[in-house]
């Protein structure tokens, strides 16, 4: 496959909606993956911490 110009690159034979769009929506799922869980193990370390406090206070 080869492309006279940028522009026809980036149109991909008038494809280049779909093409671009999924290439995004899958970046954006791949980086969820990578986001949440780090954000999860975040909240529930912060969780395990106050309730270590909470139990130290009794």
């Amino acid at each position: 496959m080869s492309f006279n110009s940028f522009a026809e690159f980036l149109a991909m034979g008038s494809h280049g909606a779909y093409v671009w769009s999924s290439f995004g929506i899958s970046l954006a799922v791949l980086a969820l993956n990578i986001v949440l869980p780090l954000l999860a193990r975040r909240r529930y370390l912060q969780d395990e911490a106050r309730r270590l406090r909470r139990e130290k206070l009794q």
